[in-house]
């Protein structure tokens, strides 16, 4: 099946749930976008102020954020190029020591 070929970016307010834990078992934020999947090159803007967590402490706030779905041109781009991306955090090694 052949997906929706799309030249126009198109741009989506949906409500969203906001997970925040600074604390010794975790430090992370989640985002959970109520009922919207997120496609490569799609982009994500949550609204609102800043939120700041002190130590120790959990919070979960809903929010609204703004979803700009890519392009069809941007998202194959994505999926073409996000490999090489990807092999930017690898590190290799190469000795030119012989071993016996």
């Amino acid at each position: 099946m052949i997906e929706h070929i799309s030249l126009r970016r198109q741009r989506i307010d949906v409500p969203c749930t906001i997970e925040i834990e600074h604390s010794w078992e975790s430090l992370h934020a989640h985002v959970d976008l109520d009922g919207i999947l997120v496609g490569p090159g799609d982009e994500v803007h949550v609204h609102g102020d800043e939120i700041s967590v002190p130590f120790g402490e959990k919070r979960v706030l809903h929010r609204m954020a703004t979803v700009t779905r890519a392009t069809a041109p941007e998202r194959l781009w994505v999926k073409m190029t996000g490999d090489f991306e990807f092999m930017e955090l690898l590190e290799f090694s190469f000795s030119s020591e012989a071993r016996p």
